[in-house]
């Protein structure tokens, strides 16, 4: 990914952070928001994905509802935005970027990696329509 495409990528990521809902920035500054341009091998493989522009996002940690006052010793919980991806889910059949949609699975994958954090499963995140 050059330069150009990342910068131009961050910008409107910036401005679809700006347009949620003050609720859904207090919910990104309980859990880090980080951006990278496609997953790791190893998160690849722990995912089942075959090519890294099929995964958006990740969620990883510790659901809401499923933590107890036992736990210690777990990394921080931490949402992963992958440029490539989202990329990947916004152009068209001839490859040509779709500005609107870039925005929409912008905001899909973000509050679909939040919901995780607070305890949604795939299905029912499928049946919300963020699936």
């Amino acid at each position: 990914m050059d330069d150009t495409t990342r910068s131009r990528f961050d910008h409107i990521f910036d401005e679809v952070l700006e347009s949620l809902p003050p609720r859904i920035h207090e919910l990104i500054e309980e859990v880090p928001l980080l951006v990278e341009d496609y997953p790791s091998e190893e998160v690849m493989r722990q995912m089942g994905v075959r090519h890294r522009c099929q995964l958006c996002g990740l969620y990883t940690g510790i659901p809401l509802t499923e933590r107890s006052v036992m736990q210690s010793g777990f990394l921080p919980d931490r949402i992963l935005i992958y440029r490539e991806g989202i990329l990947s889910a916004s152009t068209d059949r001839t490859g040509r970027l779709l500005p609107g949609r870039l925005r929409e699975e912008m905001r899909i994958t973000i509050l679909h990696e939040l919901a995780h954090h607070h305890g949604f499963d795939e299905q029912e995140l499928r049946d919300l329509g963020y699936g």
